[in-house]
């Protein structure tokens, strides 16, 4: 159950996700027919949120959504996680936001985002949830509102002294004002490219744009690596932990999951590579399954999933 210690606050992007899985993904001016058609509740912000309230963190979302169905389906989904959603604002003038997302038998997926309310959750909102800020241990943000908003959530939980957390995506640019609050950034490989100009192929490559990623000012990088797991850097040096081998059924928000149950991890104290670990098998859980939301582990899968594995993960 959840506790006063593991209180994460995620400000972010809310969408309704429209799902067709494929044999493959399409070329570009190509109509593939045939696909399985489906729609789940998303939006990394969401996402996220719901991950963390289900690996056991005690969760407050901060997001806006339209006066419509889609927003007001995302809100009865995120109260059935039991997320506080007393700063899930409405907007009657702008629609919720909307993913289209093509998933592969492979499990590969390409997305494209309508933002719809997402970009005008604005710096203002966030002062109604001054509260929250107060009361969280950890901030969990990511790219899919409004950088000034960004920005403006981190600049108030280094004020308050929260575990600062930053999913960089989707990937862009940021500045180094931004970066200098992060406690942790969780680039994948693509994001870590974006921020440092580094293509990440190898271990060397990856040690190589983290340890840039360092030198702008984050304290630590954990630079997800898909199946092959992740790396740890900061300056303590660098770790990587292991992946878990799964049969992949959708990578849909498989990012989200580690974000999420990366912040309760660490706001229940456990060190920063079991963290990972624990991270590392909420989203191998996620990837077997299709869609966003639904995807998510609990606590009691993510507990036996590595009982089951206590030989894997390991450091090398």
């Amino acid at each position: 159950m959840p506790s006063t210690s593991n209180r994460i606050l995620v400000i972010g992007s809310s969408n309704t996700d429209m799902i067709i899985k494929l044999d493959r993904l399409p070329r570009p001016g190509e109509t593939l027919l045939g696909g399985q058609f489906a729609t789940a509740a998303g939006g990394k912000g969401a996402n996220q949120a719901v991950a963390a309230a289900r690996a056991g963190g005690a969760v407050t979302f901060v997001a806006k959504v339209g006066n419509d169905s889609f927003g007001q389906q995302a809100i009865t989904g995120l109260k059935r996680d039991r997320i506080n959603v007393d700063h899930v604002f409405r907007d009657a003038s702008h629609p919720s936001g909307v993913a289209l997302i093509f998933v592969a038998k492979d499990g590969e997926n390409s997305i494209a985002v309508a933002s719809g309310t997402n970009s005008m959750l604005r710096p203002a909102d966030l002062k109604q949830a001054g509260r929250a800020f107060r009361q969280a241990t950890a901030l969990l943000l990511q790219l899919e509102t409004p950088i000034e908003t960004v920005h403006a959530a981190a600049k108030l939980a280094a004020k308050a002294r929260l575990l600062i957390l930053l999913n960089p995506a989707p990937a862009r640019r940021l500045p180094r004002s931004l970066l200098r609050l992060v406690s942790i950034l969780t680039p994948n490989e693509t994001e870590a490219e974006m921020l440092t100009g580094v293509k990440v192929k190898d271990d060397a490559t990856a040690k190589e744009a983290a340890a840039r990623l360092v030198a702008q000012g984050v304290r630590t990088v954990v630079m997800t690596l898909g199946a092959r797991g992740a790396l740890i850097l900061s300056a303590a040096g660098a770790q990587f932990v292991a992946g878990f081998k799964v049969k992949a059924v959708d990578c849909t928000a498989a990012g989200d999951v580690f974000n999420g149950a990366l912040a309760v991890a660490l706001t229940e104290g456990q060190p920063l590579a079991n963290a990972v670990r624990f991270a590392n098998s909420a989203a191998a859980i996620s990837v077997t399954r299709l869609g966003a939301q639904p995807s998510a582990p609990t606590r009691r899968e993510i507990d036996r999933f590595l009982q089951g594995r206590d030989r894997a993960g390991v450091l090398r």
